[in-house]
């Protein structure tokens, strides 16, 4: 995956950002504000989380106007306590006022990300169990989102469809069947990637199995079904739990045995971390 903190590469992704928000102008700021009026403030946690994103935060305010310095008071992956500074701002006010929602609304929801994500990982600490994201994400800022799910604690699936082989129940009756949705797959794919089935019942756990799948995900089965399932495949599969995940008890799925929580509900839905910027008196 692409290092992300090569913060040049989301310029034209901010860009848009400032001219979707900025329209013909600031109307209020240009209104009300003083051309040469300097500022001084703080980006302030309103509750507790992971905070992530600091590098899009600076990088906002850059392309608005470079006079205007952003100083972290923390990491990005860092938790913090709700009311805990995380960055200091100062310089032209009109710059300032212009980029603030567009600075927040990224670093807010990729904040809300990995807040969600760390939840989830300690709901599930003390077993093997590891929390991982999906596909799910909102286009254009996947490599965002899963970032901010790695600072949260957990690890990422695909990032895209050419990561590796994931056979669901569309691909299966296109196929014809798990024997010969796999069969194919091993007949044309590189021989580097990996092939996941997924499975709503026992019997097709079996198929998967006796057709060399070496990830089985374990799609909306109940608890009971999914322990049943851990130990039919006794270790010759990597075991995922999937389906409205983020709703479940994840230390009761994790206590199945299963390898892998795959979560959707942790990238594009999560609620946004509560941060806000405060002008200094």
């Amino acid at each position: 995956m692409r290092d992300i903190y090569q913060v040049y590469e989301w310029d034209p992704l901010l860009i848009r950002a400032i001219e979707e928000d900025t329209g013909s102008g600031d109307v209020t700021t240009l209104a009300t504000i003083p051309p040469d009026a300097v500022c001084s403030g703080r980006f302030l946690a309103r509750e507790e989380g992971v905070v992530c994103g600091l590098f899009l935060l600076a990088r906002v305010f850059a392309l608005i106007d470079p006079r205007i310095l952003v100083e972290c008071a923390i990491a990005d992956g860092d938790f913090v306590p709700a009311g805990h500074v995380i960055a200091r701002i100062t310089g032209p006010a009109r710059g300032v006022l212009t980029g603030e929602r567009v600075a927040l609304n990224f670093i807010r929801h990729l904040s809300g990300i990995a807040t969600r994500t760390r939840a989830a990982v300690l709901s599930v600490r003390g077993t093997k169990a590891r929390i991982t994201d999906t596909r799910k994400t909102t286009p254009g800022l996947r490599s965002l989102e899963k970032q901010a799910v790695r600072m949260g604690g957990g690890v990422n699936h695909r990032f895209s469809l050419a990561d590796g082989i994931l056979i669901k129940d569309n691909h299966i009756r296109a196929a014809g069947g798990i024997h010969q949705a796999v069969e194919r797959a091993r007949q044309d794919a590189p021989h580097m990637l990996k092939i996941e089935v997924e499975t709503e019942t026992i019997e097709q756990v079996d198929e998967a199995l006796q057709a060399g799948a070496d990830f089985v995900m374990l799609d909306n089965m109940s608890l009971e079904t999914m322990t049943m399932a851990v130990r039919r495949i006794g270790g010759r599969a990597v075991v995922e739990a999937s389906g409205n995940m983020g709703d479940k008890d994840l230390k009761a799925v994790a206590a199945t045995g299963v390898d892998l929580i795959s979560i959707g509900a942790l990238t594009p839905s999560v609620q946004a971390l509560d941060i806000s910027l405060r002008f200094d008196l």
